[in-house]
């Protein structure tokens, strides 16, 4: 008989299916518990077949990081691109929540946004903190012209 998880956890396990990591990178050494890094994540947008981002973020080591304790700092960068065929959907919204992630034990995450230029026929996305630091949020933001994909020659090749 299969056992089935409980809604929160089941919750948790199809939003962590979102972003893939690529890699981290030690920024600071540390002699007890996890080491200062910078990890990259990667993750399609749910919606538009053909773009990709890439997510860096600093993840704070040691003893409070290793428990899962810490307080991440909001610094992080965002690239998106074209990867493919971009299929534009009929309902587009305006803008629209397409990535997440917790960066404290507490109310603290990163969020991105999509954005829909229809004018420049551009989808921006914002990275930003939900953490408000001196009074305004940590941002990065890239944009993706909509664009025909390739036709079979790169570079003239």
């Amino acid at each position: 008989m299969k056992k089935l998880l409980p809604i929160p956890l089941l919750l948790l396990a199809v939003a962590a299916a979102r972003a893939e990591t690529v890699g981290c990178v030690t920024t600071a050494w540390k002699l007890i518990g996890a080491n200062h890094k910078v990890c990259v994540e990667a993750f399609a947008d749910p919606k538009i077949p053909g773009v990709t981002c890439h997510v860096s973020q600093a993840k704070t080591g040691g003893v409070s990081g290793t428990l899962g304790f810490a307080d991440d700092p909001s610094q992080f960068s965002l690239a998106c691109r074209q990867t493919g065929p971009i299929g534009l959907p009929a309902d587009l919204p305006k803008d629209e929540e397409v990535f997440s992630e917790g960066t404290s034990f507490l109310f603290k995450e990163t969020r991105v946004m999509r954005l829909w230029d229809k004018a420049h026929n551009t989808l921006i996305y914002l990275a930003i903190s939900r953490k408000l630091i001196d009074g305004a949020p940590v941002n990065s933001i890239s944009t993706v012209p909509v664009m025909p994909w390739g036709t079979g020659t790169a570079g003239g090749r």
